[in-house]
């Protein structure tokens, strides 16, 4: 399988069927989406059975684009790119799925341009997880903001195009100094010789010191406006409140990934001594973003813009884990940016089915749902309960080895994390209380339970949640490797437990060394 093309296929195909619909009749547009969205996971499942756990990077593609700067289409999956590809092929279908009705709402674009910009979205960011060419990367990077921008201006709330013009606004001003960054790199490769962009040549480059900082510094704020990360994170609430809900699923749990995706595969893997360098910042930051997160979320009376806070909080969490520079932190931050997608998607999905019901985003004008659509309020409380790490759930798994990493690096670092457990628990249980519990109002009566479309669009993340929190070991098979790769690569190993050897003195007494 590997002298077939098959990443440039699972790239291409979206991106071909995206041009298909947009020039296919409008009654056709959806179902021809979801056709071209299952045959593309269908080959994101081939490339996970085709895969080897530990054999590196593979389905390795490469061929020269612009010679003279050193740019090629190159494009390979190691653990943590298959990951996010596997993440990005399934919760495409289960949104053109969930939000089959919702695109033709009046007033917004239509369900064409919906399912078109929404098969764009997955091609592009399946070139960005595939790319091992940075100015490749940085081409769809950018790129990505087109579909995003439309599908958030084109579709939800009134308001929607400011918010979708202030997401463009922080994305592009984080793209403009990564590029910056990119140029820099293309002097620093020349200087060493020929000029490349290809990740393993950069991996192998000697940067000075204070370029690799200054470079560094490029990358990460880039990222950080992408993951979120405080401080650059404002455009997140506005966003998720004024989308619709299949929306900031495609934002929060596929786009949003590129941020830390980036930090483990750029930032640590071309920057190590200044990754290492800036940590006491990175880790301060993200302290701050999990509890400041968790904190306005606890404020919000509005239903979407509370779920997109979350995501401040989590993300927080694993930047930490990947900062923390300990093979355990970088397998839960991998596994983490994977539970996260499941666990919030659900919850975004549940939360618009519990507006469209309600007829109010508002929490405070909810109450009572559980009455009279007992399935929604039971798939809502799993999101809920798999968002603050029940065990059982995926969730689970991954924020226990961020938080040993957390201490591991620091007792009060820690501390400072843990935190975001309790007010998870804070924010889930009283969100569920106001809008599930309660009298039914009287407007309720009518109100129908989910439908097998509905329950059919989050049911396969809902047992996902569950098998990968009982098993979790096909995704540890999948990350252990490469961050042990990446490690190993950039010097990095993790402290050694200290043991006490105890020895029996002259006198019979044991001493302790």
């Amino acid at each position: 399988m590997n002298d077939f093309p098959i990443l440039s296929v699972l790239v291409w195909l979206p991106l071909v069927g995206a041009v298909v619909v947009a020039l296919a009749p409008a009654a056709l547009a959806r179902q021809l989406g979801l056709v071209v969205s299952l045959i593309t996971l269908g080959l994101g499942a081939a490339v996970a059975i085709g895969y080897e756990a530990d054999g590196g990077r593979q389905f390795t593609e490469t061929h020269d684009w612009i010679s003279a700067f050193g740019v090629h289409y190159a494009l390979g999956v190691d653990g943590l790119g298959l990951l996010m590809v596997l993440l990005t092929v399934l919760l495409v279908p289960i949104v053109l799925v969930a939000e089959w009705h919702d695109a033709s709402a009046d007033g917004t674009a239509g369900p064409k341009a919906y399912v078109a910009w929404a098969l764009a979205l997955e091609a592009l960011a399946l070139a960005v997880f595939c790319a091992t060419d940075v100015f490749l990367f940085y081409v769809v990077f950018e790129a990505t903001l087109i579909p995003a921008y439309f599908l958030v201006g084109g579709f939800g709330r009134p308001g929607r195009g400011s918010a979708a013009l202030k997401f463009l606004i922080f994305q592009l001003a984080g793209g403009l100094v990564l590029l910056a960054s990119v140029v820099g790199l293309y002097v620093v490769s020349a200087q060493a010789g020929t000029p490349s962009y290809l990740l393993g040549d950069l991996e192998q480059l000697d940067i000075p010191t204070d370029v690799g900082r200054w470079l560094f510094v490029g990358f990460f704020v880039a990222f950080a406006v992408k993951a979120p990360l405080f401080p650059v994170h404002t455009w997140l609430a506005d966003t998720t409140e004024k989308a619709t809900p299949g929306t900031s699923v495609l934002l929060v749990c596929v786009l949003d990934k590129i941020g830390t995706f980036g930090m483990l595969r750029f930032c640590l893997g071309i920057f190590p001594e200044a990754s290492e360098w800036a940590t006491p910042v990175v880790i301060t930051l993200a302290l701050i973003s999990i509890v400041y997160g968790a904190l306005l979320a606890i404020g919000q009376d509005d239903v979407l813009r509370l779920v997109g806070l979350t995501s401040l909080s989590h993300f927080g969490l694993i930047t930490l884990g990947i900062f923390a520079f300990t093979s355990q932190g970088g397998t839960g931050a991998i596994l983490y940016m994977v539970n996260h997608g499941l666990g919030t998607a659900v919850l975004f999905l549940t939360a618009g089915y519990a507006i469209k019901r309600s007829g109010t985003t508002l929490i405070s004008g909810m109450g009572g749902l559980e009455k009279v659509a007992p399935v929604l309020a039971g798939l809502f409380l799993v999101a809920g309960l798999a968002t603050l790490g029940l065990p059982g759930l995926s969730p689970f798994v991954s924020e226990f080895m961020v938080l040993l990493a957390a201490f591991d690096y620091h007792w009060w670092v820690g501390l400072v994390a843990v935190t975001a457990i309790v007010l998870a628990a804070v924010y889930v249980l009283w969100l569920y209380q106001r809008s599930f519990t309660g009298p039914t109002p009287d407007r309720f009566d009518d109100v129908s339970d989910l439908g097998v479309r509905e329950v059919g669009a989050v049911a396969p993340l809902v047992l996902a949640l569950v098998l990968l929190g009982f098993y979790p070991a096909p995704m540890l098979d999948v990350a252990d490797p490469m961050v042990a790769d990446l490690f190993s690569q950039i010097g990095v190993s993790d402290d050694q437990p200290t043991v006490v050897q105890v020895e029996p003195a002259g006198d019979g007494v044991e001493e302790a060394h």
